[in-house]
């Protein structure tokens, strides 16, 4: 048995790394640990490689939106090989750096498959550590699904690394993932498929928004099938044999690849959690609001890996861990604050959400003002030829306060930043307002909208 830390943090994801980094800087004696290159899910196979996949999509479209307006954009098409090595080019970098900044904070860095054997002690490969705390931050994994051929699916890191993008692609699961990739294979000149089980995808945004970015994403060579499941998949000469179920109707398509994006579920099946006599879910580990894990105090968890009410974002994963940190380091039971927190599906245009939902805001008995604009027309969005954006602000009538903001457009993605500010500080509309914006920018454009 080696000898024993204040804190093992299990899981080198984004949050994992913030809860390290805050109990190193106060003395504490720290380890971290992953079966898996340093980084996690957002750095290496998440948001930012995304992102910057995006970005050509992105060029594509803004050439095609402006094609007649003084843009010729014949032959323009994106290198599919070339962006994922310029996706690489930040990628690859990222374990090695990690490791590097965590051994200077003083953190020791172990690699392996960690497992609890007891309430204060945990295997890594065969070595026996023991610790005052644990901090589970493993993060999430694409949900196990059970139909006949399930194995054919790729998830979206074997996504990304393709070497080149085969001509029909279907997207399983009518959510961020399948969303986002379908718009950027699309513009990468793939025939795009997403199919949803449910008669809404995208279920947590504006459903009004949702059908604006649907229609928008036909255009663009996005289909989106409601109300279809996947029955059975099978092996073909040419690519793969689904069959699907399509309200009560079978049919079988032929696709060249088939990606899995139905949701993810919290990676911790391989912790042993029960030998540590720790409590969990199929939603993570079962933690009171201050994120300490409910039956075993040595522990706490955040992110995927918890099953608290924070959304499943990396931002809010590294608040819950700074939070569960600061904690532990004070035995505190301070809660996280999740209030004005926004989040953006990154298709093309971009759905951004902060606050409630209308439904959510009239089922609370409020007294809402929903203010709705068609700002497709608008000087920012006909400046880039962008003919499909709209945005739809709810105002508290009796305190004039922001309670919910639901954006779709170009740039929206940073608009969105400033409400979810306004909501976490309980600005008004009026003073909102009353911010003198640069001119001409998207940001201009909140007064109009509010």
């Amino acid at each position: 048995m080696t000898p024993g830390y204040d804190l093992i943090v299990v899981g080198a994801g984004m949050a994992g790394i913030a809860g390290a980094n805050k109990c190193a800087a106060k003395g504490w004696n720290v380890a971290i640990v992953d079966a898996l290159p340093y980084g996690g899910t957002c750095a290496l196979r998440g948001c930012d490689p995304k992102k910057i996949l995006r970005r050509g999509a992105e060029i594509i479209d803004s050439a095609r939106r402006m094609r007649g307006k003084g843009i010729d954009d014949a032959g323009l098409s994106i290198n599919w090989a070339d962006l994922v090595t310029h996706k690489h080019g930040f990628t690859d970098p990222v374990p090695q750096n990690m490791e590097a900044s965590l051994a200077r904070n003083g953190i020791d860095t172990l690699h392996g498959q960690a497992r609890f054997t007891g309430p204060d002690t945990i295997d890594i490969d065969g070595t026996t550590y023991t610790a005052n705390h644990f901090l589970i931050a493993t993060g999430a994994r694409p949900r196990p699904l059970d139909f006949p051929g399930h194995q054919h699916l790729v998830d979206s890191t074997a996504f990304m690394d393709l070497e080149l993008l085969p001509p029909r692609i279907l997207f399983v699961g009518g959510g961020f993932i399948s969303f986002e990739f379908a718009h950027i294979a699309a513009r990468a000149g793939s025939a795009a498929t997403i199919i949803d089980h449910g008669p809404r995808p995208l279920k947590t945004f504006d459903p009004d928004l949702v059908e604006l970015l649907i229609t928008r994403g036909t255009e663009a060579g996005v289909s989106v099938q409601r109300d279809t499941t996947i029955t059975a998949i099978e092996k073909s000469e040419r690519g793969f044999q689904v069959t699907m179920e399509r309200s009560g109707h079978p049919e079988t398509t032929e696709f060249d690849l088939v990606v899995h994006g139905a949701g993810r579920t919290p990676e911790i099946a391989d912790l042993d959690l029960d030998a540590a006599g720790i409590a969990w879910d199929a939603h993570g580990v079962r933690v009171a609001a201050h994120l300490q894990s409910t039956t075993n105090p040595a522990v706490y968890a955040a992110g995927d890996a918890a099953n608290s009410p924070g959304m499943p974002l990396t931002p809010v994963a590294v608040i819950e861990a700074k939070v569960a940190a600061s904690n532990m380091l004070n035995a505190a039971t301070t809660v996280p604050d999740y209030s004005g927190i926004p989040t953006v599906v990154f298709t093309i245009p971009e759905l951004a959400r902060v606050g409630m939902l209308e439904q959510q805001a009239r089922d609370h008995g409020i007294d809402v003002d929903v203010r709705h604009h068609d700002t497709s027309g608008w000087y920012s969005n006909y400046r880039t030829g962008e003919a499909t954006a709209a945005t739809k602000i709810l105002i508290d009538r009796s305190t004039d306060q922001i309670l919910g903001a639901h954006l779709l457009g170009p740039e929206y993605g940073e608009l969105i930043n400033i409400l979810g500010l306004a909501i976490k500080l309980g600005l008004t509309a009026r003073q909102l307002k009353s911010m003198t914006a640069a001119y001409p920018t998207v940001g201009s454009d909140l007064g109009s909208m509010l």
